[in-house]
């Protein structure tokens, strides 16, 4: 735990204009992203008694090794730039919201030739028009259902697309009238665009004036006696008012509008948004965020804000966002929101009338998601950290194990040995962080020194990075000394990376040039973003007994490293080795730290196992072929096309192998000696009923 007054800027070095400034910790982690109109005043803050601060900011402040800031023109820069760090860096202490789940959308790909309609999640493509987000893709699929009697646009795959294509003749949507065909040029591409056009303008609002046009063509086709085509256009009018009524009429003027309401707690709090587009409610999402920072609602609605709207442009950004209360600085979000949508946007609170009463809804929707929330979750916080504290009690641990690093060995009888490192951190996993590797000092099975390697492997990468940065200078060799350019200086002035002078590397930036105060020594590629290896777990965990936990404290001992704890826990009895101890730690069967323990073991072993099947399938479907030089794919399909199988390939002649199309007598000859070398395998054989099968995959032996 750092003393803030440690690298305290001093006095004057702070500049007293808008910024956006950076915490990082010993590992040069960025820590916790902020932005300030005032520099000096805002950081001022963060170096107060300790005693007189909100609890969260005292830990991260107390986290924090060194602190950094760059300098914008206006506060809208601010707001952007805070907005791409936190995106950039992930860091612990900043509000971000997350959700179990990827909100499906309704998309009309209009970068096609024909364009399709279809459900969509994940990111946003170029070229494609959302409508959304749906709470469910079923209630997608029922709204486009209806909507194809009147617009029929293409709902087919790619694939689908070309197969009808070269048959010739529309799939079943086709001839019922829910597709235009235009695989088989019902219509042209032209008319088939106009139509997905017009899909777009009925779903982004634009419906009484296209319902009303269809009663007139109705009306006058009853006039014209044309009994068959008014019917038609009645039925059309009835699924679209039944599309309709599926998102009820919540503001009568016509209105484009999100609206946001937030729920929360000392600890979490919720946020619920309702899409409004032409007076209906087009779709609804939410997000549940721990409260990892001193935050009031202000700050939470400008957080989500930055993350509904940071990807979004044009009409994506409503003319309207409702929200339960402003920003800190609400005129420079309403900018940042016009700039993106492209025109005015406004930023206010419901005061009275309908859109009061729909924010009324919305924020009971998020009082109810936050209560879900915590019943679902209740558990899985107390039980985490109830685990963690279990395993630093019976370990003997200063702290809990907020980042645990688990080990394990696996091979099939000695061949294709290969190692996992899975990550939890506070109790979960880490995947991004899970890595593989192959054994490469020796051949054959020996977990122990196997379990050597990978370790000293792992904190090899680990101290490069130390010294790479400059946080690990040894003195005994030339290699361990700091690089040039690692001594940064206190409140320099320097221009941004690819930025020209007098610019501060923000998009629309002029004017002053950016302002760095890094108090502390790095390296200046180092930019703060995670990378392989660069920080070391609390606990290592291997799977296995004794001797693997030597091993493995064997490799720290060699590397010099003595601040990370090691520990076995053994499949048999479930013991917990520790290095040194004749005797394993047993800890209670309801044990929530066992259990912890043993998820991450048994992580780390179905990780290995994945990943040496995957190594012995590869081997497996090797060739003797592709030991020829100078024999491609094309040529090998050949020889195994015209001679069935490889079996049948070794008893063929140099003179049979030379009538395969494209085989010559030198490549013959090769393919002759490269069969000759490898030995035959074994015969399969029907486990069930004991019949030796000939070999015809063509591909192993």
């Amino acid at each position: 735990m750092a003393d803030p007054s440690s690298y305290r800027p001093k006095p004057g070095e702070i500049p007293d204009s808008p910024g956006v400034y950076r915490f990082r910790d010993e590992h040069r982690r960025v820590i916790y992203v902020g932005k300030a109109k005032n520099l000096r005043q805002r950081l001022g803050n963060y170096f107060q008694d300790l005693a007189g601060m909100h609890p969260r900011t005292a830990t991260m402040v107390t986290s924090a090794a060194s602190v950094e800031w760059t300098v914008v023109a206006t506060e809208v820069e601010a707001l952007q730039l805070e907005y791409s760090w936190i995106k950039e860096y992930d860091p612990r202490f900043n509000v971000k919201y997350r959700d179990d789940k990827s909100y499906p959308y309704l998309a009309v790909t209009l970068n096609e030739e024909f364009p399709r309609v279809q459900v969509m999640r994940g990111a946003k493509r170029k070229g494609v028009r959302y409508f959304g987000p749906y709470g469910h893709a079923w209630a997608i699929r029922e709204t486009v259902d209806l909507m194809l009697r009147v617009f029929p646009v293409r709902t087919c795959s790619a694939g689908v697309l070309r197969n009808h294509q070269q048959k010739g003749r529309p799939c079943l949507l086709g001839y019922i009238g829910k597709c235009s065909a235009p695989c088989v040029g019902r219509v042209t591409p032209e008319e088939h665009r106009e139509l997905a056009e017009e899909f777009c303008d009925f779903m982004a609002g634009r419906t009484g004036a296209y319902i009303r046009r269809l009663e007139r063509r109705m009306a006058e086709a009853a006039e014209e006696m044309e009994y068959e085509r008014a019917a038609r256009l009645r039925d059309d009018i009835t699924a679209l008012r039944r599309a309709l009524e599926k998102s009820a009429v919540v503001l009568t003027d016509a209105t484009d509008a999100d609206l946001m309401a937030v729920a929360e707690d000392e600890l979490e709090a919720a946020v619920q948004i309702f899409h409004v587009r032409g007076g209906r409610v087009r779709g609804q999402r939410g997000w549940v965020t721990d409260k990892v920072e001193a935050v009031d609602t202000a700050g939470l609605v400008e957080h989500a804000l930055q993350q509904l709207y940071g990807e979004e442009s044009g009409d994506a950004v409503p003319k309207e966002v409702l929200v339960p209360a402003l920003p800190e600085d609400s005129t420079a979000v309403a900018e940042w929101l016009a700039a993106r949508r492209g025109s005015l946007v406004s930023l206010r609170i419901p005061q009275r009338g309908d859109k009061k009463a729909l924010m009324e809804t919305v924020q009971r929707n998020a009082q109810q998601a936050l209560a879900l929330h915590k019943t679902k979750r209740a558990s899985d916080l107390t039980t985490r950290s109830r685990a963690l504290e279990e395993i630093a009690e019976a370990l003997d641990l200063d702290s809990a194990p907020l980042r645990i690093e688990c080990f394990d060995i696996s091979h099939l009888q000695g061949e294709d040995v290969v190692a996992s490192m899975v990550v939890f951190e506070d109790g979960l996993p880490r995947k991004s962080e899970y890595r593989r590797f192959a054994i490469k000092s020796f051949q054959g099975q020996d977990d122990v020194r196997s379990m050597h390697e990978v370790v000293s492997r792992r904190f090899r990468r680990y101290l490069a990075e130390k010294d790479r940065t400059g946080e690990w200078i040894g003195a005994d060799s030339p290699e361990d000394a700091p690089h040039e350019g690692n001594t940064g200086t206190t409140g320099a002035i320097s221009t941004t990376a690819g930025a020209g002078p007098g610019t501060t590397g923000v998009p629309g930036a002029t004017g002053a040039p950016a302002v760095t105060g890094a108090i502390m020594e790095g390296d200046t590629a180092d930019d703060g973003r995670p990378k392989r290896f660069a920080y070391p777990p609390q606990l290592v965990v291997v799977d296995g007994g004794a001797p693997q936990v030597a091993a493995a404290q064997r490799a720290l001992d060699e590397l010099g490293i003595d601040d990370v704890a090691v520990c076995g826990l053994a499949k048999r009895l479930e013991e917990v080795w520790l290095p040194g101890e004749d005797d394993p730690v047993v800890l209670p069967r309801s044990s929530e730290g066992l259990y912890l323990l043993q998820r991450v073991r048994d992580t780390a072993h179905d990780f290995a196992i994945r990943y040496q099947r995957s190594k012995r399938s590869k081997r497996v479907r090797t060739s003797p072929l592709d030991d020829v030089p100078g024999l491609g794919e094309t040529r090998k399909q050949a020889l195994i096309k015209h001679f069935g199988s490889v079996k049948r390939l070794r008893q063929a002649t140099i003179e049979q192998i030379c009538e395969v199309p494209g085989m010559g007598r030198k490549t013959a000859e090769s393919v002759v000696t490269a069969l000759a070398r490898t030995p035959v395998a074994a015969p399969a054989v029907n486990t069930a009923t004991g019949e030796i099968m000939e070999e015809n995959d063509g591909g192993s032996t």
